[in-house]
């Protein structure tokens, strides 16, 4: 099976574990949900770590690492145009392509463009620190 599909900004649907959910003891996110590739990073023995951040149409609390999702982006990325959306920068799974049982028959929705996302992904490597990485390879 290829994984090409899954580069930076592309948007598909994935059962989402929160961070506050996974320090609860949960294991399985609770709803599928749209999210959207941060990065690949390809480890020592091959495989390749995706990093997985969330999407949501809930505001997000003032304090928050997150964007709002431009109208245009939002159809880019096959998303609802008539939905407020916003993309969580602070919060992320890691999950590993080729071993991974969720992303197997995931078929992306669309894709970020490059002058609206990688901006976005250089605030995030800046305050990489402060990320919550849930590790959903368990």
């Amino acid at each position: 099976m290829s994984f090409d599909r899954f580069v930076t900004g592309t948007v598909f649907i994935y059962p989402y574990l929160w961070d506050h959910e996974a320090q609860c003891g949960e294991t399985e996110g609770r709803k599928d949900r749209p999210v959207v590739v941060g990065f690949r990073l390809r480890q020592k023995h091959g495989f390749e770590r995706i990093v997985i951040l969330p999407i949501t149409t809930k505001m997000p609390e003032a304090e928050r690492f997150a964007s709002e999702i431009p109208d245009i982006e939002k159809r880019r990325a096959g998303l609802d145009a008539s939905l407020r959306l916003w993309i969580i920068l602070d919060d992320a799974n890691n999950d590993v392509l080729e071993q991974s049982y969720y992303l197997r028959s995931q078929i992306p929705l669309g894709r970020f463009s490059k002058a609206y996302f990688v901006p976005l992904m250089q605030k995030l490597i800046s305050r990489r620190e402060s990320i919550s990485l849930t590790d959903r390879t368990r």
